[in-house]
């Protein structure tokens, strides 16, 4: 039973740490998509354009039903190549807006730092120490009940304060004992699982403002049209409300999945943990089961 336990263990562990490495190579892929992207441009093909501009502007007024928003020709080449000149991370950015970089952002540090606090707590040597074991038993099998009671009470693991409250209460007989223990163990279970509800919950609203912003950017790039009398909006006008909303999708998904992959993953192991606390302590108070028993 240990060595099958040991070998979940094991199997569970490499399975968080490939979503790690599966989050962190996500992460240099998005970092490497960022590096400018230059655009082959013909010279000669410039210069034409700019004498062409030159001559509408000298030989012929600009059309207000062309360019309803007044800016020259020139100045929306210059947009569009600055536009062009940007990283993914800059255009990302520019998209999701203050309000989505902040949320996010903000989302993303909780996750990571949930995800480091849950690991360090559903550890093997914060739920079930192999010392306290050694120890508790030691001390049982030498008849120091009171040193046993003070070690597991001492103890701030899982296990320790399951001990120690099945020792406190074995004056009053051994049912009474398993069931002081399992009230404990019940009470430190709620504890831990209250610890990892929180990535589910960052897993579950991720993508909801992701679609929030997907439907206001929808919303944004269809009141471009809709306002657009009298002339016919440019690509890079709907692009816009477009980019934001493809862009809060992405993240937030992007945040939700390792964030649901871990909680699963966190919440099997102290599932796991859980079983086995109550496995052994229940193994060391068996000694106990005569006490409060009436003889015949």
């Amino acid at each position: 039973m240990a060595d099958a336990v040991e070998r979940l263990w094991r199997i569970d562990a490499r399975c968080a740490a490939s979503v790690a490495l599966a989050t962190i190579a996500v992460a240099i892929v998005l970092l490497a998509m960022g590096t400018p992207v230059a655009v082959a441009q013909d010279p000669k093909g410039l210069e034409g354009d700019a004498e062409i501009v030159e001559d509408v502007a000298v030989e012929e007024p600009l059309d207000p039903g062309v360019e309803a928003d007044g800016t020259s020709s020139g100045g929306k080449d210059e947009a569009a190549q600055a536009d062009a000149d940007k990283t993914m991370l800059q255009w990302a950015f520019g998209s999701l807006g203050l309000t989505y970089s902040l949320i996010f952002l903000s989302l993303s540090f909780t996750l990571v730092a949930l995800i480091v606090m849950n690991l360090m707590t559903a550890r093997r040597e914060t739920i079930l120490p192999v010392e306290l074991v050694q120890g508790f038993e030691n001390q049982l099998n030498e008849k120091k009940y009171q040193e046993a009671y003070e070690l597991a009470r001492s103890d701030e693991s899982f296990l320790g304060q399951v001990l120690a409250a099945g020792i406190s209460k074995l004056s009053t007989g051994y049912p009474q004992a398993i069931e002081a223990m399992q009230e404990v163990g019940e009470e430190e279970n709620m504890k831990l699982e209250h610890r990892l509800s929180y990535m589910a919950l960052i897993g579950t609203i991720s993508p909801m403002i992701g679609l929030f912003g997907t439907v206001q950017g929808m919303i944004a790039a269809f009141r471009v049209i809709a306002t657009s009398r009298g002339y016919t909006p440019e690509a890079w006008e709907l692009a816009q409300g477009i980019s934001t909303a493809l862009f809060t999708t992405l993240v937030g998904l992007f945040i939700a999945i390792p964030a649901i992959a871990a909680y699963n993953l966190l919440r099997n192991r102290v599932a796991r943990l859980v079983l086995e606390v109550g496995i052994v302590s229940e193994g060391l108070m068996a000694r106990f089961q005569s006490v409060g028993t009436k003889k015949p």
